[in-house]
């Protein structure tokens, strides 16, 4: 059945109010085509000299582009409506005439499905991609082309949908049924790509770190973030080697960010002494260390903890703080290196685990 009969009732209905009126249904059909191409080009001038005009006057080249791709469909849907109508006077109710309004209705909807698909291209390459290149991460420029496909797939899917249903009552139900199947096929078949790619998503949107960030995963292994991808992130090592990991990894990984929310950082460095040492004289000598060395931070004020009686030794820790965390691992050096030679000009021993072992001798 041919538009589910919605058109064809309204239609009807409207003939019906009408009849009478005119001479005959010829004259009525013709004033009703005429009446439909008078207003399908009066809605083209309107593009044209009104719609156009102000478009053209805006900085953006979008609203432009807009309107165009808007015209034709808008000249031909009118005139169509204008064509059934008459169709629907001079031939109520006969099959084949049916048949011809429902090709042309489909084609029509085929030139509306192609206005939308360029409206689709228009704002993903005019306003969209404006957008994405204000941001700091190029993720979002990566995923706008597969965001853009999706879109594209589905005007495409639901339109023809739509004239399956809309325009020659199929059933449809089967159609959902088979994507449904090959859905899930896709989705076997392809899961590790797809769980890259919805791990690099789920990093776009909660943004737990940005190229330059300095990161640390829970494997241990620790960079610079170079570039966040789609299905992988690369991030340089502390050997200078470029590292790539996919991106299902990282969202369910306990990820350290030594940059955010601040670039300065703690360093801490653990030192033990014989006991007997002198407490006071111990701190201050790891207190003046860690004033003297190179990137430590004034504020805030570097300061030395005694932390522990341990099984053999006093435990010291030295708090500092760094300006960003690549100066870390040079300030724990030069630290211990100041250390080892404060304590062996001070006499202050630094022990090391003795095991003492006692044998019993048989009686």
């Amino acid at each position: 059945m041919f538009l589910n009969n919605t058109i064809p009732v309204y239609i009807n209905q409207f003939v019906q109010s009408q009849s009478g009126a005119f001479a005959s249904d010829i004259v009525a059909a013709t004033i009703v085509i005429v009446a439909s191409v008078v207003l399908a080009f009066i809605a083209d001038i309107l593009f044209e000299k009104v719609f156009m005009h102000y478009a053209a006057k805006t900085r953006y080249d979008c609203d432009d582009l807009i309107v165009d791709a808007l015209k034709k469909p808008i000249f031909y849907t009118v005139a169509f409506v204008g064509a059934f109508i008459a169709a629907e006077i001079v031939f109520p109710g006969n099959a084949a005439i049916e048949i011809i309004m429902g090709l042309l209705l489909t084609c029509l909807s085929i030139l509306w499905i192609f206005a939308l698909l360029k409206i689709n291209k228009i704002l993903f390459k005019h306003v969209l991609s404006h957008l994405v290149r204000k941001t700091d991460t190029k993720m979002d420029d990566e995923l706008l082309p597969l965001f853009k496909n999706i879109v594209d797939v589905l005007l495409v899917f639901f339109g023809i949908l739509a004239i399956l249903k809309g325009v020659w009552d199929a059933d449809i139900l089967p159609l959902f049924a088979s994507a449904g199947i090959v859905g899930l096929a896709v989705a076997f078949a392809a899961q590790d790509t797809i769980s890259q790619l919805f791990g690099g998503i789920s990093i776009y949107f909660d943004q737990p770190f940005k190229p330059g960030d300095r990161i640390e995963i829970d494997d241990g292994e620790i960079g610079i973030v170079q570039e966040v991808g789609i299905r992988s992130t690369r991030i340089k090592n502390l050997y200078n080697n470029m590292i790539v990991i996919p991106n299902s990894i990282i969202a369910n990984s306990k990820v350290t960010n030594y940059t955010s929310p601040e670039e300065s950082m703690m360093v801490k460095v653990t030192i033990g002494v014989a006991y007997g040492s002198d407490v006071e004289k111990v701190r201050g000598i790891l207190t003046d260390i860690a004033k003297s060395v190179n990137f430590v931070l004034d504020d805030p004020v570097p300061y030395v903890r005694f932390d522990n009686h341990g099984d053999f030794s006093l435990d010291f820790a030295i708090i500092m703080w760094v300006t960003n965390p690549g100066e870390k691992f040079t300030v724990i050096n030069e630290v211990n290196t100041k250390i080892n030679a404060e304590f062996e000009k001070e006499g202050i021993e630094i022990p090391f685990p003795v095991r003492t072992i006692i044998q019993q001798k048989p009686e």
